[in-house]
């Protein structure tokens, strides 16, 4: 297995969720992390909780803005010396009937969970190309299901799984690893879900970053471009 401790992380949208999940993870497994969230007193509140695993520092930046993105990759180099690894994570849901969905509604959801991703790639490559690092999008079963009112989320992530693949053989020969994952239900705050016992069949915050670590953690001839993953026994309909 691949020794991943010491080196450092930059996961987009981690200040709870998914995000929070897979920082708490790496850090466990003596990575440095820096998490993003468009506040900074939420990616401050989040990275105090996290230090008790490790080297974390929180970092105020929006995915929609590239020179955003630009500036969270530099804080994270000066801080912890390079960047090996860059979970794009941030995303939103708007799920509505195309006869509903508001221009606004469409806009905000490519906007954050494509474009944003395109961002916060592009800021990272360089980094990412010095140290040989990997690169992780966090898409979703909705990239090859698609369902009713999903026109927005759905476009947004089967353009990401796409995007991604594409990437990944952009930059094979560079040195850079890139893998998707796409869930399905997870227990986390998106679409201000609040978490709650009922919620313990889904997949947890906990499970996506013990496979984040595993991907680290394979030996660098093996990639795992996509990857699928559902609850196991989800209740019947």
């Amino acid at each position: 297995m691949q020794k991943i401790s010491g080196k450092t992380a930059l996961i987009t949208g981690g200040s709870k969720g998914i995000g929070y999940g897979i920082a708490e993870a790496l850090l466990k497994e003596g990575l440095n992390v820096a998490i993003t969230s468009r506040s900074q007193s939420a990616a401050d509140e989040a990275a105090k909780k996290l230090s008790a695993f490790g080297k974390t520092i929180g970092i105020a930046s929006d995915v929609r803005d590239l020179e955003s993105q630009k500036k969270a990759v530099e804080k994270t180099v000066a801080t912890f010396g390079s960047l090996d690894v860059l979970v794009a994570n941030a995303g939103i849901g708007h799920f509505a009937s195309i006869l509903d969905m508001t221009a606004a509604q469409w806009n905000e959801t490519i906007d954050v969970n494509l474009t944003g991703v395109f961002n916060s790639v592009k800021a990272s490559l360089d980094a990412l190309v010095q140290s040989k690092g990997y690169l992780i999008t966090i898409a979703s079963l909705a990239g090859t299901n698609f369902f009713a009112k999903g026109a927005a989320y759905n476009a947004s992530k089967f353009g990401l799984v796409g995007f991604t693949q594409a990437v990944m053989l952009d930059v094979r020969h560079h040195g850079v690893k890139v893998s998707t994952i796409m869930p399905g239900s997870v227990t986390s705050h998106f679409n201000n879900h609040q978490p709650s016992p009922a919620d313990e069949w889904k997949i947890q915050p906990e499970d996506l970053g013990e496979m984040v670590a595993g991907l680290l953690k394979m030996h660098p001839r093996a990639l795992p471009s996509k990857i699928e993953v559902r609850p196991s026994t989800p209740p019947k309909k």
